[in-house]
């Protein structure tokens, strides 16, 4: 069966995944990071995407982003994701696939879910006992957004900018919400990712099916239930 294409709307942010194969390492030193960076900020500038929270890890990467057209963040990751394996086969002496397929992605409430999403991508280090706390490790949108500290890969979104009329006011309700737990939502999310289904509220998910006349919620799982005669 053919996969259906992915689920993207121009001005609606979107959670991508993508993993190295087999789960396997993507960065190996503190260059290859910084070489992605680069070209995720040089990507983004081209193809009209906005990079809201962001977070490295070892064999993976965690992007909460929003394309100013359809097929803008589509367009920014192929670009990226293929100069970057030139970089990777080159550097390493190495040839093959670098990622495990194409990237995973799902379409994020503004409203309900936005700022969940960018705790979760940059709180990914602590659940994988990387560090104790966000502001411990270095490779991510946390210090921009928490801190403040420069960072040009990083656009705020609409609703961070909502947190206050300063940047001073809006990192400090930022660092708040971290003291606010998001274990109840962790399954939603990574399931939503996943599937590549759009992550909110049931008026959210109505309007977006009768936009693309498709369905952009969680398949339901088991067998169809057999009608009773």
């Amino acid at each position: 069966m053919a996969r259906q294409p992915r689920i993207d709307l121009a001005g609606i942010p979107q959670h991508i995944i993508q993993r190295g194969n087999n789960r396997e390492p993507c960065f190996f030193a503190v260059a290859d990071r910084q070489r992605y960076l680069k070209w995720l900020h040089m990507a983004a500038e081209k193809y009209g995407g906005l990079v809201h929270a962001y977070v490295l890890m070892t064999n993976h990467v965690h992007l909460l982003a929003t394309g100013n057209e359809q097929g803008a963040l589509s367009r920014m990751m192929q670009s990226l994701g293929r100069r970057y394996v030139r970089y990777v086969n080159s550097n390493y002496d190495r040839t093959g696939t670098l990622w495990e397929g194409r990237y995973k992605s799902g379409l994020v409430d503004s409203d309900r879910y936005l700022l969940t999403c960018y705790r979760y991508i940059e709180l990914n280090p602590v659940r994988a006992g990387f560090a104790k706390a966000p502001g411990d490790y270095r490779w991510s949108s946390f210090h921009h957004n928490a801190r403040g500290a420069r960072d040009g890969v990083v656009t705020p979104h609409a609703t961070y900018l909502s947190l206050g009329k300063s940047d001073a006011v809006r990192q400090s309700a930022y660092r708040e919400l971290f003291r606010k737990p998001i274990d109840d939502d962790i399954e939603a999310i990574r399931k939503h990712v996943a599937q590549g289904k759009a992550l909110g509220s049931e008026t959210f998910r109505n309007q977006l099916e009768a936009a693309l006349n498709r369905r952009v919620r969680l398949a339901r799982l088991g067998r169809p239930r057999k009608n009773v005669l």
